[in-house]
């Protein structure tokens, strides 16, 4: 297929993928505004942090299994990874996004031809219930044939750019810090996405109390940009 799978891999990755990202800070904003991140430092030790300890060990090997299951037309697997998934989001905002990513995913999926022209794509990806964002995701990366190591690294991109488009907006940092911690960022993603390919489930976790309580917190926020 030539370079296919990879342009249908920056596609699925770009920050014009119509699922609404830019308009969430996963706990980030109110980070901000306690105080807790006020410096390119800061911002790079709070993201840095949830890339290594939640995304990397838990989010991103989730998301290897999805695609192997989408690929070995195990959708019972799917189905339960997506539920677990769904069961590790620690706060209301948490949920609300994923399940809101996800259906829009879906949405956009199930009339793109790219996607819902291959043979038995869209019924078995219109057939989850609650699909989230992760699931969504891996399934046009399984149809699209981009091989896993990939996929992998481009959603821990994807996911740290926009927390750093979101640091940008609300520290706020300036352009040029923005790219200095997207390159910093860049060079943990491709020995984390390794990892995350070869962690057996036991060994997954995405304790990460912190985000836990500035997703908790930012609900009730008296005034905020973002919706998580």
């Amino acid at each position: 297929m030539g370079l296919l799978p990879l342009l249908r891999l920056l596609q699925l990755s770009s920050p014009a993928l119509p699922v609404g990202a830019y308009t969430y800070s996963q706990g980030l904003e109110w980070a901000v505004e306690s105080g807790a991140v006020r410096t390119e430092a800061e911002a790079a030790a709070w993201i840095g942090g949830l890339l290594e300890w939640s995304l990397a060990r838990f989010e991103a090997p989730l998301l290897a299994c999805q695609l192997a299951a989408w690929r070995a037309g195990d959708d019972g697997e799917v189905l339960r990874l997506n539920d677990d998934f769904l069961a590790s989001r620690e706060s209301a905002e948490l949920r609300a996004e994923s399940v809101q990513m996800g259906w829009s995913l879906v949405r956009l999926l199930a009339e793109l031809d790219a996607f819902a022209a291959l043979p038995g794509w869209r019924e078995r990806l219109l057939a989850v219930d609650t699909p989230a964002f992760p699931t969504a995701w891996s399934a046009a990366a399984a149809a699209w044939r981009v091989p896993a190591e990939q996929a992998l690294a481009a959603y821990l991109w994807a996911w740290a750019e926009n927390q750093v488009m979101a640091a940008v907006k609300c520290v706020p940092l300036g352009q040029s810090a923005g790219q200095r911690l997207l390159a910093a960022l860049g060079e943990r993603i491709a020995p984390l996405a390794g990892t995350a390919l070869s962690l057996p489930e036991a060994r997954w976790s995405n304790h990460t109390p912190g985000l836990a309580i500035a997703s908790s917190r930012h609900e009730t926020q008296y005034t905020r940009l973002f919706r998580s």
